[in-house]
């Protein structure tokens, strides 16, 4: 199956929902949307599925358009991010319902029911009802379902928000594998970068109901087409300042450091540099950077992780570094800038350099 959507926008009232998407999706491939909360991942699913109608434009199913179609007569799976599941049945004929309906055989069913139970922790429990479970095994159960549904399309909103943290990372292992061996055209949407990292697969960057870009992810992560793309992909978002690149150099409030490698084409004139967090040092890196005083405006300690959060010259920047890093809120310290790490922008806000791949992208 290769899912296609031709200028895609969707209007609600006076708002636009979506705003001339245009994506393939092919057969036994995992898409991720990825963008901030309301920047259009679960509009674009819901017209992927058939729930809503496109205002504008044309979505095809191998070729043939699908619009008008009812989701009743496509081969469609979705999980959402609230769990839906039938209260009255068990987890067993929860997870079996699709297949129930579809008039699997009874051993084949079985086997797949206890596949996927299994998969998702939830063996001990398949003659338990919903209202006997916690909300993550809840959101296991309905996400059970659908993996054993034989979909074409699965759709998949958030699915694992609800889940505690070693589950969700097991899972975030597990997927693409059971993504793989479908066959079936996998959607995945969330709000975390990382996620998509790990998920691999393609992925779509969203902001405002526009797709910025699409392609396979470490791709989208390295080379971001433009600043919105560059911060949708950064969490948190992307650190930016103003650069005036002369003479080989870029400065900035005074100070100047040699330009990248990949920036010294670049003509004379202004710029704007992105610094990803982990790559905002608290302290200097080995060979030339930029350093700049910035004052500590707050910290948050994760314990294996600390972000300090600075402001200079009118800009605010946060660094990630790894343990316990203790500053006073009110402290002026120095922050460096490796010109490696440099994503540079033009005035447009397409990216015109980017560090080398296996560098410090």
């Amino acid at each position: 199956m290769t899912l296609t959507l031709q200028n895609v926008s969707k209007r609600v009232g006076v708002e636009m929902h979506i705003r001339d998407v245009s994506l393939t999706l092919d057969s036994g491939s995992l898409n991720v949307l990825l963008g901030p909360t309301l920047s259009g991942k679960t509009s674009l699913m819901r017209l992927m599925a058939g729930l809503d109608r496109p205002t504008e434009g044309d979505i095809l199913v191998d070729g043939q358009s699908v619009v008008g179609m009812p989701v009743q007569k496509r081969n469609v799976a979705m999980v959402y991010q609230q769990f839906i599941n039938y209260p009255t049945l068990s987890v067993y004929e929860n997870i079996a319902s699709p297949m129930r309906v579809s008039g699997i055989d009874k051993a084949t069913l079985d086997r797949k029911v206890r596949e996927a139970a299994d998969l998702l922790k939830l063996g001990e429990l398949l003659q338990r009802t919903p209202l006997e479970l916690s909300g993550g095994q809840q959101q296991r159960t309905a996400l059970a379902r659908a993996l054993v549904k034989g979909a074409d399309l699965v759709l998949l909103d958030e699915p694992l928000a609800n889940l505690d943290y070693k589950l969700r990372e097991e899972l975030r292992v597990e997927l693409p594998r059971i993504f793989a061996e479908t066959g079936a055209v996998f959607v995945y949407a969330t709000t975390e970068p990382h996620e998509a990292l790990l998920l691999g697969g393609k992925t779509a960057t969203l902001s405002e109901g526009r797709v910025t870009q699409f392609g396979p992810t470490i791709e989208v992560y390295n080379n971001p087409a433009d600043l919105i793309t560059a911060r949708t992909f950064s969490d948190p978002p992307m650190n930016l300042l103003p650069m005036v690149k002369a003479d080989g150099q870029m400065s900035f409030g005074g100070r100047s450091v040699a330009a990248p490698a990949s920036a010294q084409g670049l003509a004379d004139g202004p710029y704007k540099v992105g610094v990803r967090p982990h790559h905002l040092l608290l302290h200097p890196p080995q060979g030339a950077c930029l350093e700049v005083e910035a004052a500590v405006s707050t910290t948050e300690i994760t314990g294996s992780e600390s972000f300090v959060h600075v402001e200079s010259q009118g800009e605010r920047w946060v660094a990630l570094t790894h343990g316990v890093h203790r500053v006073e809120v009110g402290d002026t310290i120095p922050v460096y800038f490796d010109p490696a790490s440099f994503f540079v922008f033009d005035e447009a806000d397409r990216l015109v350099a980017a560090p080398a791949a296996n560098g410090a992208g």
